[in-house]
């Protein structure tokens, strides 16, 4: 495929996809939500109805409003009906055709008419606040059609990487746009590139670190069931740049559609020429593999992950050497996560100035979050860097169910909990580490008064004991004992002395552990003792109060 043909299949399905149509979340909690059963009734009641001009019927991705699934928009009129049921069918196909012909009567059925959502895109916070550039076009195209992915410049990026710009150009945009990892560790991803890119000619690797296996968290997950070529793209950006062939997607089995929707992309890409042998009819050569996780959490971690995928146990090993220098089977590796692969495109189609001009000085561009917990809006949600965490819970996400919020957990199990007093911080890299917490991945719950916060401190930290690799003592042993001393303090049975136990014991394992599974796993402690002290010091029996009697 060359530049005129890719143009013209564009331009080409371009027109077909502006046409009316229906467009039917089947993916994540839509799917789960029986959302087939409404695109199949729909389906059928347009073949019924025999509408001339016929309306298409489209599956797309996620529309982002997870917790008012089915979801079901009719363009081009862009309103949204959620919580769509297959009886609804006659009702959508009616106001969908409507549009066409304004004097058809005002119901087809004899029931009261379907009532577009509250949530309307152009008009509810949850949509207007969002800037979507990972999400671009999830909710828009079909995931396993390659073609409707083209109609919205697709594969553009890798063609301009390739017969516009050096592998050095390439990194110098990825650096001067100020893109982090979206991994967690918000490592810069330019001098990462760069690194790979240093090591001698030879063997090289691009890995994809899809394992997401925070609790609360499905960004990673949502992407690659929206927008698959979107990540291989940026991986052949990626490989292009840092002189790699080969390329991995790790990804958890937990994932079954993503997976699905990853190797019909691989398909198509391979088939079109994207993928393989001289792509574009360069002499470029990049071919990409699936490995699928068995769901350790530790595989998250880089170096796991590699053994993983070298058929090992995912054990975790020290650094360094850094797996840009020594990583898959010896070779300089680069691991990015996916929403880091899913900006790439963009940036190298909009410029690095046009992605540095959004979100703050230290942190650019945008996030995706999966907002979740006692909370309204339960979705996905990209917003630029710097957005506050009260605009998020209370705008977006349109407060609590019942009553105020009393905290946001971000970053998982390796995050902290952030007290609503300080909601007004802005959510960026800098902004979270001074609070105890991270951003890791993309992971925020949203917890209510109700909410006993030991008692979120012991829930991550049983996560992270059941999730240990055992390699290394401090955290093998370490988080056992800290669950020990918080299930002691939550049954009442602890003195004043295990608290300033539990704090020593947060700081040796935060010290000690080997990888970042453990060196971040107090942080739910420490970040609880910090902000909700009061809490801990309720359920403590002082020694000699007569309440505790030990063994």
């Amino acid at each position: 495929m060359d530049l005129q043909e890719l143009q013209t299949l564009a331009e080409r399905e371009q027109e077909i996809l502006d046409a009316p149509c229906i467009r039917c979340c089947t993916v994540g909690g839509c799917l789960s939500a029986n959302a087939l059963a409404v695109k199949e009734q729909i389906e059928v009641e347009i073949a019924t109805q025999a509408l001339n001009p016929p309306i298409q019927v489209r599956g797309v991705g996620c529309m982002g409003l997870c917790s008012r699934g089915p979801l079901v928009r009719l363009d081009p009129t862009g309103i949204l009906y959620d919580q769509v049921t297959p009886e609804d069918a006659p009702e959508l196909v009616h106001a969908c055709h409507k549009t066409l012909q304004p004097h058809l009567p005002k119901a087809l059925s004899n029931n009261a008419p379907l009532q577009p959502s509250s949530y309307q895109p152009r008009h509810h916070p949850f949509f207007t606040l969002q800037h979507p550039i990972v999400l671009e076009n999830s909710g828009h195209i079909d995931p396993k059609e390659i073609k409707e992915y083209m109609a919205q410049k697709g594969y553009l990026a890798l063609y301009q990487a390739l017969y516009d710009m050096t592998p050095s150009e390439v990194i110098d945009q990825i650096t001067q746009s100020g893109l982090r990892g979206r991994g967690g560790g918000g490592y810069p991803t330019g001098l990462k590139w760069s690194t790979v890119a240093k090591m001698p000619p030879g063997q090289k690797y691009v890995i994809c670190n899809g394992d997401e296996g925070d609790p609360g968290a499905f960004m990673d997950r949502s992407v690659l069931e929206s927008d698959p070529h979107r990540v291989l793209e940026g991986m052949a950006i990626a490989a292009y740049a840092v002189g790699a062939n080969q390329g991995y997607i790790y990804i958890r089995g937990e994932y079954p559609l993503a997976i699905n929707h990853l190797e019909t992309a691989l398909r198509q890409a391979r088939k079109q020429g994207l993928l393989g042998s001289q792509i574009f009819e360069s002499s470029f050569d990049f071919r990409i593999d699936i490995r699928i996780g068995a769901g350790a959490f530790v595989c998250g971690e880089e170096t796991a992950l590699m053994a993983s995928i070298e058929g090992k146990r995912g054990l975790p090993h020290p650094r360094p050497p850094y797996p840009a220098e020594s990583g898959l089977w010896g070779c300089p590796t680069l691991i990015n996560n996916v929403e880091t692969f899913a900006n790439i495109a963009p940036i190298i189609r909009n410029g690095a100035e046009w992605f540095a001009g959004i979100g703050t000085d230290k942190s650019k561009g945008t996030k995706v979050f999966s907002l979740a917990g006692k909370i309204q809006n339960t979705g996905l949600i990209e917003v630029p860097m710097g957005t506050s965490l009260r605009l998020i819970v209370e705008q977006m996400g349109g407060g609590v169910l019942d009553g105020t919020a009393k905290a946001v957990q971000t970053g998982g199990p390796s995050g902290g909990c952030i007290p609503a007093h300080a909601f007004d911080t802005p959510v960026d890299y800098e902004s979270l580490t001074r609070l105890g917490s991270i951003m890791g991945s993309g992971g925020m719950i949203v917890m209510d008064q109700a909410t006993n916060m030991v008692d979120v401190a012991r829930f991550f930290m049983e996560f992270c004991m059941e999730e240990s690799c055992g390699k290394c003592v401090p955290c093998r042993a370490g988080t056992v004992q800290l669950h020990q001393l918080l299930t002691k303090i939550c049954e009442g049975k602890a003195r004043t002395e295990d608290l300033e136990s539990l704090n020593q014991l947060c700081e040796m394992v935060k010290d000690t552990s080997l990888c970042g599974l453990g060196k971040s796993a107090p942080n739910p402690i420490l970040s609880t003792l910090r902000f909700f002290k009061d809490e801990y010091l309720t359920l403590m029996h002082n020694e000699g109060s007569g309440d505790y009697h030990p063994p």
